[in-house]
């Protein structure tokens, strides 16, 4: 897919990798460039030196993706990709002593932003996309929901629902020409991973939001579903489903050191 002359709409659009991918857009020649995000301040800090159009959203919330999605094809014509890139970095702790938590909250919230936000996406986008002869999908996830996540049961859960839902959507509507591209990256320099415990994430180093983007627009040119950032991860998978027990003594060995390093 090439996304000169095209409408996008980018979530989580305010900062990180949302930042990074609206800018590329635009440099690639997009029509028109939406920036969507739970703080709409940030959202308009991007969105006006690209000239694209802001929006504040929730994208936990059924009601406000469906605003967006009106609202962008009403004012700038038909979304042709549709990035659905928010996330939240709640409910890390190494030194957990139970990975079912003590409240919901953090799973609850985590399952509306990691899994419910792509749904809402394809619910109200898919048929008006089967009815114009296709569009494409970019759903920000994680080497997590292919791997999993060290000290966060809920990050790791949700991502690999979403790429679930992401196989799902894909297989679902091949025939419709709708292409769907996951975006599964480590570590990438942004506020959320700065904000949560050093760990695995990071051991093949933080790329900066700015790669990330170039590695999308050659993922999207290419039409591939699984997007690998750090190529590395590839070859992560193949341990892993190669001997699922001597991966899970391998994790269960760097949760160990995680709380020996963070519980002195």
């Amino acid at each position: 897919m090439q996304v000169a002359g095209k409408v996008v709409v980018v979530t989580g659009g305010g900062n990180g990798i949302g930042k990074a991918l609206c800018e590329a857009f635009h440099r690639e020649g997009a029509a028109k460039v939406v920036v969507v995000d739970i703080d709409p301040a940030a959202a308009r800090a991007v969105a006006t030196p690209i000239g694209g159009a802001a929006f504040k959203c929730d994208v936990g919330k059924e009601k406000d993706i469906l605003h967006v999605i009106e609202e962008t094809e009403h004012q700038f014509g038909p979304i042709a990709l549709f990035c659905s890139n928010a996330g939240i970095g709640g409910g890390f702790d190494p030194l957990s002593v139970n990975a079912g938590g003590s409240s919901d909250e953090p799973w609850s919230r985590s399952w509306a932003v990691h899994v419910m936000a792509h749904v809402y996406a394809a619910r109200h986008l898919v048929p008006r996309m089967k009815a114009r002869g296709g569009g494409y999908f970019l759903n920000t996830i994680s080497a997590a929901g292919l791997l999993s996540q060290v000290g966060s049961p809920a990050y790791s859960t949700t991502k690999h629902a979403a790429v679930g839902f992401a196989e799902n959507l894909a297989i679902s509507h091949k025939a419709d020409n709708i292409k769907v591209s996951i975006l599964c990256p480590q570590g990438v320099d942004t506020n959320m991973l700065r904000s949560i415990p050093k760990g695995p994430q990071s051991g093949d180093g933080d790329l900066s939001p700015e790669q990330v983007a170039q590695d999308v627009l050659k993922g999207l040119d290419e039409e591939t579903f699984v997007i690998l950032p750090h190529p590395q991860v590839l070859g992560y998978m193949r341990k892993k489903t190669e001997n699922y027990d001597r991966w899970i003594a391998g994790m269960a060995k760097i949760q160990a050191k995680m709380r020996e390093s963070y519980g002195k």
